[in-house]
């Protein structure tokens, strides 16, 4: 098990040294310890330093030397993924440069799109139509806004879609959810994204029956747990609509049933009855659960939840320094369980443990690649697999409390 992570001998916690104390010497050194305590404004802009030139990198290496001909198209390990970091670096620099990138790496996936019959904002067409939305939005581009709109609003649910994230219903829900927060409430209307919420809860009914899990979902003929295609990433995502009360008690129950029967290390199985205590990532295990269980804190207000969230938080403290960069299944995306729960505690602990693992990420992920010691994933470049993860988080790094796993947290 201990070959899928590196150990985590970094200390529990280490107090920055207070600006004065920060020599040019020491500031310009880039061992691990020295940047654990560096004040927090200093290492946040050295990673958006960083994340800038590792931001080039990946759009070099996915739009600049393939013609501008779109392979993959999607936000996971596709072209749309480089668009989405290029929106992000907007966020963050308001670089108009970005906002054109983004919309022009946009528009080339729309037309390699259109005949797909993916629907969600990761893997499928509206993730297309949701960020160019957005970014349209940001643009002042009303006639490109009102151009995405139409193809979203002509995106059709087929009557066998799984109803996960990836692939299924509840992908085009977080990608109406997306929109409705960025653009305007309801602008994917209540009663369209109520069919679909019907759609989900009645399978989940169905499957589930009289077990003792209210809600019980399947993909590819597994009852799948984790963020990707199982509960955390359904519950998580339903969170967000408007439930009726009985929906309500019916998530609620099923999160309790998932903590009751979590692995007596604290992690969580990838599917219904396995005994394999092997995945800390977020596609299966512990932080997948952690960042729908920190929601689930939010949005129910309970302290059942929220010390669930934490428990599963000391799990990837442990176990999180995953021999792999990305966001799915890497640290990149281990980092944002820490973010998450510093936002919902506002426990500087928790902000320390999101820089320890990003100062690591920094210190050590591209020589620890080149040596072969740590996958740079089968799409080294993409935003779910690769560096642009990386890039990502060093953007959200920059005002912590901001930050969001990408394509999931809202």
């Amino acid at each position: 098990m201990a070959d899928r992570f590196f150990p985590n001998v970094m200390p529990d916690f280490v107090a920055e040294e207070p600006v004065d104390n920060t020599t040019p010497s020491e500031a310009g050194q880039e061992s691990l310890t020295n940047l654990l305590s560096l004040p927090y404004k200093t290492l946040s802009h050295r990673l958006k330093t960083s994340a800038l030139d590792l931001k080039q990198t990946v759009v070099r290496e996915t739009w600049g030397l393939s013609g501008k001909r779109i392979q993959d198209y999607t936000v996971y390990t596709g072209t749309l993924g480089t668009a989405y970091l290029a929106f992000k670096a907007y966020q963050v620099t308001k670089n108009d440069n970005d906002l054109k990138l983004c919309l022009e790496i946009v528009k080339a996936c729309d037309s390699a799109s259109r005949e797909s019959s993916r629907v969600t904002f990761l893997c499928g067409r509206a993730g297309v139509c949701a960020l160019g939305a957005v970014a349209a939005k940001h643009a002042g581009d009303q006639r490109l806004l009102d151009h995405y709109l139409t193809r979203f609003k002509e995106i059709q649910l087929s009557s066998d879609l799984p109803n996960e994230l990836l692939y299924g219903r509840v992908g085009f829900l977080w990608a109406s959810s997306f929109m409705n927060r960025h653009i305007g409430n309801d602008t994917i209307s209540k009663t369209r994204r109520r069919l679909v919420v019907d759609e989900i809860i009645k399978a989940g009914r169905k499957l589930a029956k009289k077990g003792k899990c209210p809600l019980m979902y399947e993909w590819h003929g597994k009852k799948y747990w984790g963020a990707a295609h199982g509960l955390a990433g359904i519950m998580h995502v339903l969170m967000d609509m408007e439930l009726k009360p009985d929906e309500v008690e019916d998530v609620k129950g099923t999160l309790r049933y998932m903590i009751k029967n979590r692995f007596p290390s604290g992690n969580y199985p990838s599917s219904e009855g396995s005994e394999s205590d092997r995945l800390v990532h977020w596609c299966h295990g512990a932080p997948g659960v952690a960042l729908t269980l920190v929601k689930a804190a939010e949005v129910f207000k309970d302290r059942e939840f929220l010390q669930a969230a934490m428990d599963a938080g000391d799990i990837v403290w442990k176990r999180g320094l995953l021999k792999r960069v990305g966001i799915c299944h890497g640290i990149s995306g281990n980092t944002y369980v820490f973010l998450a729960l510093y936002r919902l505690t506002g426990k500087v602990e928790y902000l320390y443990k999101a820089k320890a693992f990003a100062c690591f990420l920094h210190d050590r992920a591209q020589r620890l690649i080149s040596d072969g010691r740590m996958h740079g994933g089968d799409r080294p470049y993409s935003l779910f697999e690769g560096i642009g993860g990386m890039a990502y988080l060093f953007l959200d790094m920059n005002e912590p409390s901001e930050a969001r796993f990408p394509a999931y947290e809202l």
